[in-house]
């Protein structure tokens, strides 16, 4: 078996919690907040990887890690058999918000990274056009974000991220903004970009249905603090590039019960924690 590309060994992140008016009043200390405890998990090069849980169980916060925005607690995150000390060109990060530079065009924001690099001018207007070219955006190379719908907004976020050529695509919610329709589109044309590069993806959703269709694993994290509850293997085989809805197969839904079995008690879970929170 190949090395992984990406490694979360027993990784733990605490936070300080912030102090209350009504601790300090009486003089008590807030406890730390544990995001994560004790995370393991490998993925494969090439391999198209969706982190699911409820809300609060260190989804994002295990992405910052591997973008190298924050160090673990305890652990180690490792891309290619190396530490993560820090944000790297090797990984390339999409957005629930696409921070678009509005002054800029689709090609400008795209070259906008290229520039940072050093990457030469001629050289920047070519790659620019290849990925605005790759996510369905021939045309509109000279349109403004507010010239563009959220949907082309997001492939324009897509096509900058791809630009710089990471190994690793890192997609915190990326589609959780837009209308199910578009949504749906960008998850096809996802798929068929990932087919083509060959990409290492790190998806996060709420999403149950988008886990399913986008990943070849999903990992269910279970209710603060995260852990990786199970892993689901998914394989749709077919149905994930047949003309038919993929989302209509038995085996779609059969993969779909089985994450929802899975999180189901973590959701419930996260909400008593809530309640018992507020309460304090």
């Amino acid at each position: 078996m190949s090395e992984p590309k990406i490694r979360f060994e027993k990784v733990g992140k605490t936070f300080p919690a912030p102090r209350s008016r009504s601790r300090a009043k009486r003089g008590r200390r807030a406890a730390a907040f544990t995001a994560l405890d004790g995370v393991d998990l490998d993925i494969a090069p090439g391999e198209f990887t969706v982190l699911v849980g409820p809300s609060g169980c260190g989804k994002s916060t295990l992405l910052d890690l591997l973008g190298g925005l924050t160090r673990p607690t305890s652990g180690r995150v490792l891309v290619d058999g190396e530490p993560v000390t820090g944000p790297g060109h090797d990984r390339g990060t999409v957005f629930q918000q696409y921070a678009l530079l509005p002054w800029r065009t689709a090609r400008g924001n795209v070259e906008f990274g290229l520039e940072a690099i050093g990457v030469p001018r001629r050289e920047r207007a070519e790659r620019a056009r290849e990925f605005l070219s790759l996510v369905g955006l021939d045309g509109f190379e000279e349109r403004h974000p507010h010239e563009l719908s959220g949907g082309m907004r997001q492939r324009v976020a897509i096509a900058r991220s791809l630009a710089y050529d990471p190994d690793v695509l890192l997609m915190d919610e990326p589609f959780g903004a837009l209308d199910a329709q578009t949504r749906e589109s960008l998850q096809d044309e996802l798929l068929r970009v990932w087919q083509r590069t060959g990409k290492t993806v790190v998806f996060i959703t709420h999403g149950i249905d988008e886990a399913v269709l986008l990943g070849q694993r999903v990992a269910v994290l279970t209710s603060r603090p995260g852990r990786v509850k199970e892993v689901v293997t998914v394989s749709l085989g077919g149905a994930r590039t047949d003309a038919d809805d993929p989302r209509s197969s038995p085996e779609f839904a059969a993969y779909r019960h089985r994450v929802w079995e899975l999180l189901h008690d973590e959701v419930d879970r996260a909400q008593r924690q809530e309640r018992e929170a507020v309460a304090v």
